[in-house]
């Protein structure tokens, strides 16, 4: 794995001088007791390996080594402290090795535990430190006497050495740690949105069809007791009735079309992103370009809630090349989204949108596009924050581009997972 390890602005020690500075002693300080924490590391690091691989054979030596190289991260810590106490280095501490309860077991923990990068990297500093350890002992103790003249550039040189074996081996994984670090916080926005929206379908249901089934059964049962006594009124409160049933219907199924359309599934994105633009309040041009959806390549101009959709090709044929279900929902969810940031927020001089869909390699790429006022952002309550989150939690990016008076451009970027792998 290849790390690049940058060194910030405020990390770099300050110009040596001739002087003895407060600096150039604790740079001694370091030096001089590279020594003794230098045996003492690679004693450990050299009982830890042969012990462990002696007994790799046997049923003890794997956990073991795991065992080993998780002491071997607590040496590390406090060379990392070290290197911060005295020679300023800032070195982000790793990520720590979740538990057997968190790995999903006692194995696929020893494996995670047997294989950590940080554990190795920190073994091999502790081997290849008591040489050096041995060279900066002598030099910096000896100088005191006799090279005391020069001793600071030395100290400044060795110090440096230090202080590139401490960010090149004690650092954390870049890739690996960033990648982990996303990962945790993607799970948390994906739980939390799966939360929200179980809330939003909870919420909408009982304050919409639920309580219009519930006055239904109340108008049904006072109409069963006026049956006898007042035919008409009766039929009249059967009628109400027969009202909010189609009422309650059409809730339910702006309901489903928020969670999923059927279309969706049945046709693919253009016809579902066409039902979508049908529905906004200026007129919008659908554009997708992908392969095996249903009217793929297809032009669909949406104006005054009507939809002209260019569909055609067997179900068979569209399956093929759709992207995965998942990224396709979310494809659907954000073009809706934007669309009603669209219809709220880009004003009345707006006259119309484009929708545009189409494949990039393996990004599946969305942009929504408006002649509207402008000035949109993530920070500026239109839910653009909550869209970049739900795309960051796989791997995708919003970008928006909104001059103020010059109209919107939000682009969208999805990882594109083949329908057939899921």
């Amino acid at each position: 794995m290849t790390m690049s390890h940058a060194v910030p602005d405020n990390d770099r020690p300050p110009p040596v001088r001739a002087v003895f500075s407060a600096v150039t002693w604790k740079e001694i300080a370091y030096l001089v007791s590279n020594l003794p924490l230098a045996i003492v590391g690679f004693v450990y690091a050299v009982v830890m390996v042969s012990t462990a691989g002696g007994l790799s054979v046997t049923a003890v030596g794997i956990p073991l080594l795991a065992c080993g190289l998780y002491l071997s991260r607590q040496l590390g810590r406090l060379d990392r402290a070290r290197a911060r106490g005295l020679l300023g280095v800032r070195v982000d501490e790793p990520t720590p090795i979740p538990g057997p309860k968190r790995s999903g077991g006692f194995f696929p923990w020893l494996w995670t535990s047997i294989k950590d990068p940080v554990g190795w990297r920190t073994v091999l500093y502790q081997l290849i430190r008591l040489p050096w350890g041995v060279l900066t002992f002598t030099v910096a103790l000896t100088g005191l006497f006799v090279l005391w003249p020069v001793l600071p550039y030395l100290v400044r040189l060795m110090a440096n050495v230090d202080r590139a074996m401490v960010r090149g081996l004690l650092s954390p994984s870049d890739d690996l740690e960033r990648r982990i670090a996303e990962l945790e916080s993607d799970r948390g926005v994906v739980v939390d949105t799966a939360a929200a929206d179980l809330r939003r379908i909870e919420r909408d249901l009982h304050d919409g069809a639920q309580a219009r089934l519930v006055a239904l059964a109340m108008g049904l049962g006072l109409a069963k007791e006026k049956l006898l006594e007042d035919p008409e009124g009766a039929a009249a409160m059967v009628d109400e009735a027969h009202g909010e049933v189609k009422l309650a219907l059409q809730e339910l199924r702006d309901l489903a079309r928020g969670i999923h359309p059927a279309v969706l599934t049945d046709r693919g994105l253009d016809a579902a992103l066409s039902s979508v633009a049908a529905r906004c309040v200026v007129p919008v041009k659908v554009v997708v370009d992908l392969p095996g959806d249903p009217a793929g390549g297809a032009v669909g101009d949406v104006a005054g809630g009507t939809a002209r959709d260019a569909a055609g090709g067997a179900a068979g044929d569209a399956a093929r090349g759709r992207p995965a279900e998942a990224i396709e929902g979310i494809a659907y969810f954000v073009v809706s989204e934007l669309l009603q940031n669209v219809s709220k927020h880009a004003g009345p001089g707006a006259r119309g949108a484009t929708v545009e869909v189409w494949r990039a390699g393996a990004r599946l790429m969305i942009r929504v596009s408006d002649d509207g006022r402008g000035g949109a952002s993530p920070s500026g309550g239109s839910g653009l924050a909550g869209l970049a989150e739900r795309l960051g939690a796989v791997d995708g990016v919003l970008v928006v581009d909104s001059p103020a008076g010059a109209g919107t451009v939000v682009t969208a970027e999805l990882p594109w997972r083949d329908r057939d792998r899921g």
